[in-house]
């Protein structure tokens, strides 16, 4: 390797690792408790930072939601949507309502008390960051917004994998003679590991990619 190569991954290596601290600390200063609390009880709610979040996701959703699109799209189990959704239904801020394909089942959505508190956390964010980003250039802060943009889809994916890795660790069932693959989760389309396989490349709007003037595809931010 030449010099000038060696100092090209020396000053990227350099420029990575002052990132990384950069970013340790931003994420330190952005969700300490104290912070969050003081915010949502501002709001007038109880909120965790979970919760949060999955006001934001019903907030950028196309209509009432399934509990199950809401925890792919957080990238968390079923079951823990379940509850914050029992959480925010006490406070007012959702609502469960009829499912109009699954009697069974009920969708969830925002409810005016819900949008209302939702944009008062974001307007108290966006002037939290008005005043800190005073002086710098807004083709500054849209480059970082890039950057970090980048950075959200990259970890998303890597997250995505982790759980798919985790939920079905086993290597695919052989052929058996008949040249027909094996079943797995049962013969409706492999399980749930099989759905959430088929969901890997996510959609626009429940997907890593940010859509335009929506943001990350983690609803939210680090700021709750």
């Amino acid at each position: 390797m030449s010099d000038a190569a060696d100092d090209r991954t020396a000053t990227t290596d350099t420029a990575t690792a002052d990132l990384e601290a950069v970013l340790a600390s931003l994420a330190y200063l952005l969700t300490r408790s104290q912070e969050h609390e003081r915010r949502t009880a501002k709001a007038g709610i109880t909120a965790a930072r979970s919760d949060v979040y999955l006001l934001r996701a019903l907030c950028e959703a196309d209509g009432p939601s399934r509990v199950g699109d809401l925890a792919e799209r957080l990238m968390v189990k079923p079951s823990h949507v379940t509850r914050q959704i029992d959480r925010l239904e006490g406070q007012h801020l959702v609502a469960r309502t009829p499912d109009a394909l699954d009697r069974r089942a009920r969708r969830v959505a925002l409810t005016a008390d819900g949008r209302a508190v939702l944009d008062r956390l974001k307007q108290a964010n966006i002037t939290s960051l008005t005043d800190a980003l005073d002086g710098v250039p807004a083709p500054d802060v849209a480059a970082t917004v890039g950057v970090l943009c980048h950075l959200i889809e990259r970890y998303v994916q890597r997250v995505r994998g982790s759980l798919l890795s985790e939920d079905d660790p086993a290597p695919p069932a052989p052929c058996p003679p008949d040249g027909v693959p094996a079943a797995r989760g049962g013969a409706a389309g492999g399980g749930a590991a099989g759905v959430r396989r088929a969901g890997a490349a996510p959609a626009p709007g429940r997907g890593p990619a940010p859509a335009p003037g929506r943001g990350p595809a983690v609803p939210g931010s680090a700021t709750g």
